[in-house]
């Protein structure tokens, strides 16, 4: 087979920039593994502006001091004076102990909000006084607050409430129930939900999610921490078996009074992407039914629940997947934007509220994640989604009668954005490989205005290697983007040994042209011990498209195996790689990758650390599991061929697995029985369980989990081992 071609303008390119005086400087610092991970998100991050927002007015910002003790507000466009507000003069005004700046909210020129514990306080910059809005009672959790009109909405345990500015609270559904679960999100967090309480934009009305859990089954979790342990359970419903059953509530306020939604259909569809209209009086809802194939965008009467109309429907032989609610215009309150991959690529289509398409606003290869707003003219459309390689991320002004698109960053890279209140300037924070941060101010014309921020490197005093991005063909000549870490000390002559690090599953992106190439700071240290570390974003990743990412279904573990192959073969062709010792690390679905290469293709690698793996579908969540591989007895070929299971004894080389005692998105059934697979084939496999931690081992002991990662794949590597 032909090697897959390097891209060399774009590799010779990177390595210019990476060789310039970004990366210039003593470099005489060796990085600890502990400093790669406890302090890659601390001092050797890249320097920032926290607390950077727009305040209304539009033109001026707000942002924490250097030390942390005050914020300040700039006119960065104007002459004003910076006004600088103390955390200590805030804790005057309200009588608290603040020992670091909070969160806050401005609803006006001289008033914002936070939260602190259970309260919120506002505070006036002018008068500098303070008074508390709103006590919220101990134990409430999802809180949701309505500014506009001093409310919250609460949770405690599986009921909802709504708080008063006079601390009185009312139960908008309170059955003491835990199989049905209101005001928290539903769906297991997929189809874009996040939360499960909504304020109408009057705060008269309170929109909730509720799901009856009642036929899902209890997943059994050890709990350590008692003495004797014991089980504690969640609600985990698995592919092919029942799943929660949706309803949307929608409280009245002043009546105190509780409507529903009229929703048809099966029990076991989804309802999501809920949004209210710019007058609080109708609701649009996505139902898409459970076999993820078909969705309608419905729209209720908030004030009665009856169903209105079926404004338009989305189908695919493979799935649908709406993701974010109505958008309504501001400029014309009976439109809305939509988002929708039906032309293959995530973008935007208006429509008015009798579900007449009146355009697509968007178009091209490339994918929109966001609406930043409209202009201040209100002719264009403010979005920001990745350009056509899918490696960079930008603003674009879109002309709204011609659908034409513009770019309004002049800078190559991941940039995020805040757009102010009036549609005039945007915040572009962004970084690349060759910037580790830069801060600007750009017009909607996409000029720069002003520069905030140009952030030097911050591990310029440490030995760090390279990274190159990397262009291989895949078997059907679709371009794939991969990523090499080399040590500082790299020599051509010399053969080094790989660490492959896979994640390849929807929804997630590993290269791109960020800051270090968006790799994390320990594979640069791990690397900088004598390896080479290598990732590619096989196809069915995010933002190439939907037909990038959909040729997975039904199959999942084969198109990603003949892609990642794909690249062990290039990196098998170069002189300075050790086609022999090579270790491949993954987590979630990069754990079902890092095994499925193991028990797939034996022999191409002398290890393999799997972290929280999927290793059969079948033990995999509703909602997640069925879009890709449909129910098991739908896909039975599909399930037989991706299980785990069915290849144990292919196994050559070393295996570890690591999962998470109390993990409850990939249940530790999955290294269970893949370990009961290996006993009964008389393989020996390494396993380690962290005890009382989830799907992802945070905080200090993840500095225990890399260091048993890394040891695990040098001792396995290890000449004549």
């Amino acid at each position: 087979m032909k090697l897959p071609i390097v891209n060399r303008s774009l590799y010779l390119g990177c390595l210019l920039l990476l060789l310039g005086s970004t990366w210039a400087g003593a470099q005489n610092n060796e990085l600890s593994l502990s400093d790669a991970i406890l302090k890659g998100l601390t001092e050797l991050a890249t320097q920032n502006i926290r607390g950077l927002q727009w305040l209304p007015t539009g033109s001026e910002l707000s942002f924490h001091s250097d030390k942390g003790d005050a914020f300040i507000r700039r006119s960065p466009l104007g002459k004003k004076r910076d006004q600088r507000i103390p955390l200590s003069q805030i804790n005057e005004a309200t009588g608290l102990e603040l020992t670091r700046l909070p969160r806050i909210s401005w609803t006006s020129a001289t008033d914002f909000y936070f939260r602190y514990q259970n309260a919120y306080y506002n505070y006036n910059t002018s008068s500098k006084k303070a008074n508390r809005l709103l006590q919220l009672p101990k134990g409430a959790a999802n809180v949701d607050f309505m500014v506009d009109k001093n409310l919250a909405a609460y949770t405690q345990g599986s009921d909802l409430f709504v708080v008063n500015a006079g601390g009185e609270s009312k139960a908008v559904i309170q059955l003491n129930d835990p199989n049905v679960v209101s005001g928290q999100a539903i769906a297991r967090y997929e189809f874009g939900i996040s939360k499960g309480t909504f304020w109408a934009p009057r705060g008269d009305r309170l929109a909730f999610y509720q799901k009856n859990e009642s036929k899902v089954a209890d997943y059994p979790l050890l709990d350590i921490t008692a003495t004797p342990g014991k089980l504690r359970t969640t609600k985990y419903p698995m592919a092919g078996q029942a799943s929660e059953s949706a309803s949307v509530g929608v409280y009245d306020v002043a009546k105190e009074s509780l409507t529903y939604l009229k929703v048809d259909g099966p029990a076991d569809q989804y309802l999501t992407n809920l949004g209210w209209g710019p007058e609080g009086n109708y609701l649009y809802l996505a139902v898409v039914n459970r076999d993820q194939n078909r969705m309608w965008l419905n729209k209720y009467d908030a004030r009665t629940g009856d169903f209105v109309k079926t404004l338009f429907e989305e189908q695919h032989d493979k799935y649908v997947e709406p993701e974010h609610p109505v958008w309504f215009m501001p400029n014309a309150p009976n439109e809305f934007l939509w988002f929708s991959e039906r032309d293959g690529y995530t973008h935007l289509y208006r429509y008015n509220v009798e579900g007449e398409l009146l355009g697509q606003v968007t178009k091209g290869q490339w994918v929109v994640d966001e609406i930043l707003g409209l202009s201040g003219s209100g002719k264009n459309l403010i979005v920001a989604g990745s350009d056509e390689s899918g490696l960079n991320r930008y603003a674009y002004a879109v002309d709204l009668g011609t659908a034409e698109a513009k770019r309004l960053s002049e800078s190559s890279g991941i940039h995020r954005y805040r757009l102010s209140d009036n549609g005039i300037h945007l915040i572009d924070s962004y970084s690349s490989l060759k910037t580790p941060r830069a801060i600007d101010i750009v017009n909607t014309r996409g000029k720069k205005v002003a520069n905030l921020l140009a952030a030097t490197n911050p591990l310029r005093d440490y030995k760090i290697g390279k990274a190159e991005l990397l262009e291989l063909k895949a078997d059907n000549g679709v371009t794939l983007h991969g990523r090499l870490i080399k040590p500082s000390n790299f020599e051509e002559r010399r053969k080094y040994p790989v660490l492959v690090y896979v994640y390849g599953g929807p929804h997630a992106q590993m290269v791109n042209n960020s800051w270090m190439a968006g790799a994390p700071l320990w594979m640069y240290q791990f690397a900088e011990k004598g390896y080479l570390v290598f990732t590619l974003d096989n196809r069915g990743s995010a933002n190439r498209g939907f037909e990038f990412e959909n040729t997975i279904h039904r199959r999942l573990g084969e198109v990603e195996i003949r892609d990642q192959m794909m690249g062990i073969e290039y990196l098998s062709g170069l002189p300075y790689v050790d086609a022999n010792r090579m270790a491949v690390h993954g987590w979630s679905y990069g754990g079902f990758m890092a095994t499925s290469l193991m028990l797939r293709q034996p022999g191409t690698f002398k290890a393999g650390v799997a972290g929280g793996p999927v290793t059969d579908w079948k033990y995999y969540e509703v909602m997640y599991g069925e879009r890709y591989m449909d129910r098991p007895e739908e896909n039975p070929e599909g399930y037989r061929q991706a299980s785990l299971l069915n290849y144990a004894k292919n196994l050559q080389g070393d295996l570890l697995l690591i999962h998470g005692t109390v993990d409850d998105v990939v249940v530790m059934q999955h290294s269970l029985d893949l370990i009961r697979a290996f006993v009964d084939e008389g393989i020996q496999v390494d396993f380690f369980p962290y005890p009382m931690h989830p799907h992802n081992v945070r905080g200090k002991d993840r500095v225990h989990l890399m260091t048993k990662v890394l040891d695990y794949v040098e001792e396995s590597l290890a000449i004549g081992r």
